[in-house]
């Protein structure tokens, strides 16, 4: 394993940052520390850097104990959601410095930045300064700069949370090509659950200072440990379990609650034996699908996804009586807010 944290505690004053956590995180890996604000993902992450100690607890790194480490000694790559590049400075000096610092020598410094501007695709923009690029750019330069040291672990703390959605997207998928030609093992933070689905080979799912489930993105959205988890990763209905929708479709539950999925809410024209009624209170155009908000006879208001092709073939129209029940649905003992 590259990275062990061994029962690890943070409180700063009362509140309890991060709460007997216990997480493995293989090597080459791109894992995902995903939660609300609150949940503990970046204090973990700053523990894991050595930028915070721990209350209690170890931090393994490739075998070694690291939990009093320097940040130095650790030999990890960090980078901002803001960049913290150096404004005086053009792009090859900002890659270079953590490697002169070091007193690398010049030729190997000079070898190592331009293979990093190739890299990150910035040959052409070596010379300029921070102010002169796009922030997309400026996060390759930072991250370009991370990885000049040749780090055992790169840690990114919220990397794309300053850039517009169009720049995120793009930045995501050129995140997760670069991590396969480097293999360096990364964690990242974010609250974007998109993003950590689209990116990562794990998910780390964080509440309230503790690890709720740790999986790959399929399991973590399929197989939900939690209420918690079910909740925050992707859409959800939360109904009462005695709504009508569940009966006699063998989803009937003794606990409060039931979570159903919007894909999952099948639509029909026909009422049959396992079918509720409902009217289509809502219709929103989300391009790839179609949103339907509907509200059932016992007044509990469903969101429904369909794609185009299941909507263009039932012809819904607002204020319309149609007739549901659930594909699927899922209960849990407890359910945390989020």
């Amino acid at each position: 394993m590259a990275i062990v944290v061994e029962n690890v505690s943070k409180q700063f004053g009362s509140f309890k940052a991060v709460d007997e956590v216990n997480l493995e995180i293989e090597s080459g890996s791109l894992v995902a520390l995903l939660g609300p604000s609150g949940s503990g993902k970046s204090t973990l992450l700053r523990l894991i850097a050595g930028l915070e100690l721990p209350d209690k607890g170890k931090i393994w790194l490739t075998g070694n104990d690291a939990t009093h480490q320097s940040v130095q000694e650790r030999n990890i790559g960090f980078v901002f959601q803001h960049y913290a590049l150096f404004k005086h400075m053009t792009v090859r000096q900002n890659i270079a410095f953590a490697l002169e610092i070091r007193k690398a020598k010049k030729p190997k410094v000079k070898e190592r930045v331009e293979e990093l501007l190739d890299l990150v695709q910035l040959s052409a923009l070596g010379d300029r300064y921070p102010s002169q690029l796009s922030g997309g750019q400026r996060q390759r330069v930072a991250l370009a700069r991370a990885l000049a040291v040749q780090p055992q672990v790169l840690l990114l703390d919220e990397p794309f949370g300053a850039l517009d959605a169009k720049v995120r997207k793009d930045l995501r998928v050129w995140l997760r090509r670069l991590h396969d030609e480097v293999h360096v093992t990364t964690v990242f933070v974010t609250h974007d659950q998109e993003e950590a689905m689209e990116v990562s080979d794990e998910i780390v799912v964080m509440n309230k200072g503790r690890v709720e489930q740790v999986g790959t993105p399929a399991q973590i959205y399929d197989h939900p440990a939690t209420a918690f988890v079910m909740s925050f990763i992707g859409p959800v209905n939360v109904l009462p379990s005695t709504s009508n929708i569940f009966q006699g479709n063998g989803f009937e539950s003794t606990n409060p609650e039931m979570f159903l999925r919007p894909q999952d809410v099948m639509i029909q024209r026909e009422q049959n034996g396992t079918t509720v009624a409902a009217r289509i209170s809502r219709l929103i155009h989300l391009g790839w699908e179609i949103q339907a908000e509907l509200t059932l006879d016992d007044g509990q208001v469903v969101t429904a996804h369909l794609t185009r092709e299941r909507f263009d073939q039932l012809q819904l129209q607002p204020e319309e009586r149609v007739y549901v029940k659930p594909k699927d649905a899922k209960s849990f003992p407890l359910y945390y807010s989020i």
